[in-house]
C-alpha cells in the first residue's frame, strides 16, 4: 500500500515503489538547469540529441527538396501533385519546429547551420527533371525517414517516452507522405 512520502513504481501491479517524496524533492531542486532531464530519464541524452539533429537536418531538407519540386514541377498532370508537394513541405516544416522544440526541452541547441546540413541528413537533397524523378525521389526520401524513425523509436523505447511519442506521430505522417507518393506514381509517366 502506498504512504504519502512515496511514489508509486512505474511497473503496476508490483508492489514495490520507487522513491520516495523527500528523495524526489531533493532530486528536483538538484540540477536545476537541466530542466526536465532528471535522474529518472532513462535514455542516453547525448545521443538522443545527436539523434535529434540528424532528424532536424533530415526534416529540413525534406522541406527544401519538396519547396524545389513544387516550383519546378511541369505537365499535365503538374499542378496536383506540384500542391502535393507544398503540403508536404510544409508538414516537414512542422516536424522540423517539433524536433527542434525537443531539442531545446533536453538542453540543446538546434542545429540549422545550412553549410552541414547535407552531411548531418539521412535523406538527400536531390533536384529532378521530370515530374516522375521528383516523385520518386520523394518517395525514397520518404522511406528513408520511415526507417530512421522506426529505428530511433525502437531504440528509445522506454528511455524517453516524450521523444519517442513526438517521433511515433512524425513517423505516422511520414508513413501518409509514403502513400501519397506511391499512388501518385500511376499518375505519372
Amino acid at each position: 500500500m502506498s504512504t504519502p512520502d512515496t511514489v508509486a513504481s512505474p511497473t503496476p501491479g508490483t508492489g514495490d515503489f520507487l522513491t520516495d517524496v523527500t528523495t524526489l524533492r531533493k532530486r528536483a531542486r538538484e540540477q536545476m538547469d537541466k530542466g526536465p532531464v532528471t535522474a529518472a530519464y532513462g535514455a542516453d541524452v547525448v545521443r538522443v540529441l545527436d539523434l535529434l539533429q540528424q532528424a532536424l537536418a533530415t526534416e529540413l531538407i525534406c522541406v527544401l527538396r519538396y519547396k524545389q519540386h513544387h516550383f519546378s514541377a511541369r505537365g499535365m498532370n503538374a499542378e496536383p501533385i506540384a500542391a502535393e508537394f507544398l503540403a508536404h513541405s510544409q508538414e516537414e516544416l512542422s516536424h522540423a519546429e517539433l524536433i527542434a522544440a525537443r531539442i531545446s526541452q533536453l538542453g540543446g541547441e538546434p542545429d540549422f547551420d545550412p553549410q552541414t546540413l547535407t552531411s548531418r541528413a539521412h535523406s538527400e537533397y536531390k533536384t529532378a527533371k521530370t515530374l516522375r524523378q521528383m516523385v520518386e525521389e520523394n518517395l525514397v526520401a520518404e522511406r528513408i525517414a520511415v526507417a530512421s524513425y522506426t529505428e530511433m523509436i525502437a531504440w528509445l523505447a522506454t528511455g524517453d517516452p516524450t521523444t519517442r511519442r513526438m517521433l511515433e506521430g512524425i513517423l505516422a505522417v511520414e508513413e501518409e507522405h509514403a502513400e501519397d507518393l506511391v499512388s501518385m506514381l500511376d499518375d505519372v509517366s
